[in-house]
């Protein structure tokens, strides 16, 4: 059993300080064995906010696997946002936009799926997919394998086909052929659980398509603060999600959504829980 802790858009700039520190307490509660962050550190690229990012990061749980996201691009400055895009990222939080964790049951890629040209849309780079289904093909049967960026795969309602990520179907098809089993993403401020053969017909394929909404800042589009969690076995997997409950100051568990592995990727195994009303 592996637990990992996603997390999204924290867009520091823009946070609700008060849930920083509980935020931080119960991570480290579930003590799970890798945290991942897909995207938009900061709210605006600035110093000051990558700073603050990484000192939050130090605060939680390692490993990590931590992936920019469209705000942590200058959005104003083009010198800076066409010649060194992420130079900030690189300098306060990591220098790797390939990041990756392997062990014996769990291996997990990060992709960076940040351009420059646009100041919110997303799209991999080919080079990447490629560099990265490479090393899961290498992996043996049994490991899990996911994919994490910024930008989503699947929707939830009331959003459009132009919020998906750029090349979405030929990027899901090479993920495909490297049998990933799981896909995180944020971006959208919604939590969101979706099987990839819901939207793309790909014969055989079944990855999980999990979104996060925003952790801890102020700009929740009308869903509230949260984070998930993902519990993963051998033949099972059990999707968390823990909202921020302003009465008791920390986040509790509001859905939790379980799957079994078949021979075509996750199936639910029952109906989806809703634990709080």
């Amino acid at each position: 059993m592996r637990t990992i802790v996603h997390l999204s858009d924290l867009h520091f700039g823009r946070v609700d300080h008060a849930t920083t520190q509980p935020l931080v307490r119960q991570i480290k509660a579930i003590q799970p064995h890798l945290v991942v962050v897909s995207g938009d550190l900061t709210q605006r690229a600035r110093k000051e906010q990558f700073q603050e990012a990484g000192r939050f990061l130090e605060s939680l749980p390692k490993p990590q696997i931590v992936i920019p996201g469209n705000h942590d691009v200058p959005a104003y400055n083009l010198f800076k946002r066409f010649l060194t895009p992420l130079k900030r990222y690189r300098q306060y939080v990591t220098d790797e936009l390939l990041p990756h964790y392997i062990d014996d049951e769990l291996a997990v890629f990060g992709l960076n799926s940040t351009r420059s040209f646009t100041t919110q849309y997303g799209r991999l780079r080919e080079k990447d997919i490629a560099r990265v289904c490479e090393k899961l093909g290498q992996l043996p049967e049994g490991v899990t394998k996911i994919v994490a960026c910024h930008h989503p795969f699947d929707l939830p309602l009331k959003h459009t086909q132009r919020d998906l990520i750029r090349s979405a179907e030929s990027a899901m098809r090479a993920f495909a052929d490297c049998c990933v089993d799981i896909i995180l993403s944020g971006h959208l401020h919604r939590s969101h659980t979706s099987h990839a053969a819901q939207r793309y017909r790909i014969q055989g394929h079944k990855a999980l398509i999990v979104q996060a909404g925003t952790a801890i800042s102020n700009r929740r589009r009308s869903e509230t603060n949260s984070f998930n969690v993902l519990r993963i076995g051998d033949a099972n997997l059990i999707v968390e999600r823990l909202t921020w409950n302003v009465k008791d100051s920390s986040y509790t568990l509001s859905k939790a959504e379980e799957f079994t592995r078949t021979t075509e990727g996750w199936s639910p195994a029952k109906a989806k829980s809703d634990v709080l009303p």
